[in-house]
């Protein structure tokens, strides 16, 4: 079978990764990849929001199933595009995407469903968002509406931090969106969840536990996603049940309720307290970097999986996962998620072993000259697997080491909380 993955970043990387292990693949092209996938797949330098191209090349191509790593293309409606052009698509419609698309939508859908979620205000104009703000006290979360890259939500302290972030983000801070969501904050963990979804059913596809502050001891600003492990530490059957009952299959209902049943990736973003789930956020996608370890984890063949998937027989396979520990530190360029430096060589990334328990995924990447540049504020996913977390941090660790690269920075305590206790 030909596939094609639409992205360019660690996930995407470790998807081909995953793919191109299958015995049942025939061409890979990852649109437009990085100095990773190349190694594994065809590069194609397309912009993902031109989807006639991208059709273009998948006729050419004789692709059979085309997945999409990023939430952009899909809020914009990549998934319906191809569908309607009798191509195979691993995504949600435009329609369904909105769960991560548009908080508000989100948030509206919960209350709607009694699905538990933090309590929530949605608002267009500064002095309704200024009286909520005060009545709810803080700390308090400030939420852009649309897509931001991970960066559109703030945990703020004081009031006028609340006031000035609101404020912001209703002048046009994030184009996506001029709308605010501000939300009470919710005290506990937080836990990563993935289901895979078709129109018929739904299969558990792991968790993890992403670290999104910069600094470490998760301080400073939000960002992208400094570090993952899976499996999460907190996921007991217990709490599986309840967030499947609670969350999963009433969301999974109210889509089909709407006329638009979900299909693709889904991943929760969960707060957990007292071993009760609330939902933070969800997205309509696999996380990055918890994509990273989960596809390190993956024991079943994925290629099966997504052909399964995109024919609404997920009920008929059986997904299998390793038993091991797995970890991935995210080395970052200095400045991130500020301004960030680029274009500067990376070495000796040869000098770390490549094997079903190590690897590097490329994340804003480019090669040129048989050289490998940095052009990410996230640039590469030092991957490693262990029977323990501790392990597979010692691991990632020293392969760090090992690269030469005096322009970037990464967190050396991801999983603290796990090894920790």
């Amino acid at each position: 079978m030909n596939l094609a993955v639409i992205g360019s970043g660690g996930r995407e990387h470790a998807i081909c990764y995953k793919l191109s292990l299958s015995k049942k693949i025939g061409k890979l092209i990852c649109i437009p990849g990085n100095a990773g996938t190349k190694e594994i797949a065809e590069n194609i330098n397309i912009d993902i929001g031109n989807f006639e191209e991208i059709y273009n090349i998948i006729k050419e191509k004789n692709i059979d199933i085309v997945i999409v790593g990023p939430e952009q293309p899909l809020t914009d409606g990549i998934t319906d595009y191809l569908k309607e052009r009798s191509i195979r698509v691993l995504g949600p419609g435009k329609f369904a995407s909105q769960l991560e698309g548009s908080k508000a939508f989100m948030k509206n859908l919960c209350k709607q469903n009694n699905i538990p979620t933090a309590n929530y205000g949605v608002f267009e104009d500064e002095k309704n968002a200024e009286n909520f703000i005060k009545k709810i006290g803080v700390p308090i979360v400030v939420k852009a509406d649309g897509l931001a890259a991970g960066k559109g939500v703030t945990i703020c302290e004081s009031i006028e931090k609340a006031l000035k972030e609101t404020n912001e983000i209703l002048n046009g801070k994030f184009k996506s969106s001029k709308k605010v969501i501000l939300e009470k904050f919710l005290e506990g963990e937080e836990l990563s969840y993935f289901v895979l979804v078709d129109k018929n059913s739904y299969h558990f596809f792991g968790s993890a536990q992403d670290h999104k502050r910069v600094g470490e001891g998760d301080t400073g600003p939000n960002t992208g996603g400094m570090g993952a492990y899976s499996p999460g530490r907190l996921l007991t059957n217990d709490l599986d049940h309840k967030i499947r009952k609670k969350i999963i299959e009433p969301t999974l209902k109210a889509m089909k309720n709407l006329g638009y049943p979900y299909e693709g990736f889904l991943y929760a973003g969960l707060m957990i307290n007292n071993n009760e789930p609330q939902l933070i956020e969800y997205n309509i996608r696999m996380g990055d970097p918890e994509c990273q370890v989960l596809m390190m984890k993956l024991k079943t063949d994925f290629l099966e999986i997504v052909d399964y998937a995109t024919k609404n027989n997920l009920k008929d396979i059986k997904i299998k996962w390793d038993k091991n520990n797995c970890i991935t530190i995210v080395l970052c360029a200095n400045g991130y998620p500020g301004k960030y430096v680029k274009d500067k060589e990376i070495k000796n990334l040869s000098e770390i072993i490549s094997d079903q328990n190590n690897q590097v995924f490329h994340a804003g990447t480019y090669e040129k000259n048989n050289k490998i540049f940095s052009k990410g504020g996230r640039v590469l996913n030092i991957t490693c697997s262990a029977g323990s977390l501790d392990k597979a941090r010692k691991q990632s660790l020293n392969n760090l080491k090992k690269i030469n690269w005096n322009d970037g920075f990464f967190r050396k305590d991801i999983g603290w909380r796990a090894i920790k206790k």
